[in-house]
């Protein structure tokens, strides 16, 4: 994978989770690597 893509910080932003808590990509700065499943089957 190209390094220029990998070794960029993401910008911060926010989504309701299933419960309906807010999640701020910011809350997850701190771990090593974060994963995200955006799954439209959900809704």
């Amino acid at each position: 994978m190209d390094s220029k893509l990998t070794d960029k910080q993401a910008s911060d932003f926010e989504l309701m989770d299933t419960t309906g808590r807010k999640i701020r990509l910011s809350d997850y700065r701190s771990a090593k690597n974060v994963v995200l499943v955006f799954n439209r089957s959900l809704y």
